[in-house]
């Protein structure tokens, strides 16, 4: 194709070759997918509905898993589809779509992710002002500052990623449309403004970065000053999801974008966009209840309750 306007649709990396293989993956992507909504939906009902878990760091939480629910739904549907029926098309609008999503949906997450690092830091080591710096008003103020900030720096990348000349064929390296795989396909160097946005954006995510990491050190100082074991307990317990959450996307994330050409391969591209796109919004939900008895004590009253209904109206 000459040029992104004239572009009627993208083909996207086949997972296997042969038909076994890609009902496996297929099957695969459905079990984590459902994984996702279940755990997801649980924890966003059991916030909403459980007036003990309407404090900052669950609002928080609940913004999370709803990004956790719309970046998985933006890749795997595609990808299992694209397995069950033989297929690579994606279509050029499907595609702009799917960057958009992805881009928005990821980084308010990584910014949701920073924000909730500043909620522990505030309610560990400013406990007798964490009601007055986050009060519900400013809580909101901050979700919508991330969701916006977000939106506005995902229209960017899009327009600016799809406004560029493309003559390298239309095969994409990965399984759903991702920036560097798109640039590959640029044919002129109208591909460096959208290489400045990115090193723009890794500056950010540094920046963050770096507000994360102070943040803990004063948490962990905090902590261990803390004269009663089961006190040191309760704080490690909710500090510790965040941690790994946050540890799982930058790892993993980063080590994608930065790798050196001389070790990329498509398998090793494509092992690690599952691992910080798929895998994630799967398993944060399992993270963060682990170790948090209240919401476990949340998610199962709502369990319990819905089969109790159930029963009663099955036996009415």
């Amino acid at each position: 194709m000459s040029n992104g306007s004239s572009a009627t649709q993208f083909l996207l990396l086949a997972f296997a070759d042969t038909r076994q293989l890609q009902l496996v993956h297929f099957w695969l992507f459905l079990g984590i997918y459902l994984a996702a909504l279940l755990g997801n939906g649980l924890i966003i009902t059991a916030i909403a509905c459980d007036h003990r878990l309407h404090s900052p760091m669950y609002f928080f939480l609940l913004n999370l898993s709803v990004l956790d629910l719309g970046s998985i739904s933006t890749t795997v549907p595609k990808a299992m589809a694209s397995s069950l029926w033989n297929t690579r098309a994606i279509s050029y609008a499907g595609c702009a779509a799917q960057v958009f999503l992805f881009v928005f949906l990821m980084s308010a997450e990584y910014c949701l992710l920073t924000v909730m690092a500043y909620d522990r830091y505030v309610a560990i080591c400013k406990p007798l002002h964490y009601g007055t710096l986050l009060g519900s008003r400013a809580c909101v103020h901050m979700a919508a500052a991330a969701w916006g900030s977000c939106f506005f720096y995902a229209v960017l990348h899009t327009a600016n990623t799809f406004s560029i000349p493309l003559c390298q064929g239309s095969a994409l390296d990965q399984f759903f449309c991702e920036i560097p795989h798109i640039l590959k396909l640029s044919c002129s160097h109208s591909y460096l403004s959208e290489f400045g946005l990115l090193v723009v954006s890794l500056l950010v995510v540094f920046g963050c970065f770096i507000f994360i990491v102070l943040s803990y050190v004063q948490i962990f100082r905090a902590v261990l000053r803390i004269p009663s074991e089961q006190g040191r307990h309760k704080a490690f317990s909710t500090c510790i999801p965040h941690m790994v959450v946050i540890s799982l996307v930058l790892i993993t994330a980063m080590f994608t974008y930065l790798m050196p050409p001389a070790i990329s391969s498509v398998s090793l591209d494509l092992v690690m966009a599952v691992l910080y796109s798929v895998v994630p919004p799967a398993v944060n939900p399992l993270i963060y209840s682990m170790r948090n008895q209240e919401l476990k004590d949340a998610v199962w009253k709502l369990i319990t309750g819905w089969f109790f209904l159930k029963q009663k109206s099955s036996s009415a």
